[in-house]
């Protein structure tokens, strides 16, 4: 799996290792490049997608997070903030409560798939009422990525994550969740974020401005409460 690093380990803080979304990665940098000014952050990009390899067989969201611990494994980094944005969140989700060791917390910014969306055409019709909401261009952004996916493998991975319940993942997870949602985020409600949280050992709970992909319109929004989680592990 192809990884992009910023910044530098700082004494007594945990690294940040963020899941990719749905099929794309790059609209995330911005948002990386604001974590990694108080820590290495990397961004990890799922086998088939954006910049890795080919996966053996087509994987599902807890092969995926198999995968993501796996890499956790192999690169020694010690226990790390592990976040997802979108699907992403699924994912990390997954990879921390199947492999506790290499996990100090999560994070779900932006967490799907919210039930009330967990339907092809629900979710499609909350998709487009979130994206009257987003920045110009993000969609023009994903299109390369999504090229490279291609129509069936993108329908594989909506149809992986509409059968993922990531709300039976959550109450798994030993260590602290801190859930982020975009205060104008047709995708996920704040009240199913709320749920998350409340869900959680130890849980808590974030608004953020803006819509489902926030971290693109203000990458420095979600900086501050990840750098507090981090700090009370230090």
């Amino acid at each position: 799996m192809r990884s992009r690093a910023v910044g530098s380990p700082r004494n007594g803080l945990p690294e940040v290792v963020l899941v990719q979304g749905m099929a794309v990665a790059d609209y995330l940098l911005p948002g990386l490049t604001a974590l990694g000014q108080w820590t290495r952050a990397h961004l990890l990009e799922l086998p088939g997608f954006a910049g890795s390899g080919e996966p053996p067989h087509p994987l599902d969201v807890v092969e995926y997070g198999d995968a993501v611990a796996a890499w956790l494994d192999a690169t020694g980094l010690g226990r790390v903030v592990l976040m997802g944005h979108s699907s992403g969140t699924q994912v990390a989700a997954r990879a921390a409560a199947r492999h506790p060791p290499a996990v100090r917390a999560v994070v779900l910014a932006s967490p799907t798939i919210d039930p009330r969306f967990r339907g092809w055409v629900r979710l499609l019709i909350a998709w487009r009422r979130d994206g009257r909401r987003e920045p110009p261009g993000l969609n023009e952004s994903h299109m390369p990525e999504w090229k490279r996916a291609g129509t069936r493998r993108l329908v594989h991975t909506v149809n992986i994550h509409l059968a993922d319940r990531l709300e039976d993942a959550v109450p798994r997870l030993g260590v602290p969740v801190l859930v982020l949602h975009g205060d104008q985020d047709r995708v996920c409600t704040e009240r199913w974020a709320r749920s998350l949280a409340e869900q959680a050992r130890d849980g808590r709970f974030a608004s953020m401005p803006g819509a489902h992909t926030f971290p693109w319109a203000d990458p420095h929004a979600w900086s501050g409460p990840i750098r507090d989680l981090a700090g009370e592990l230090a």
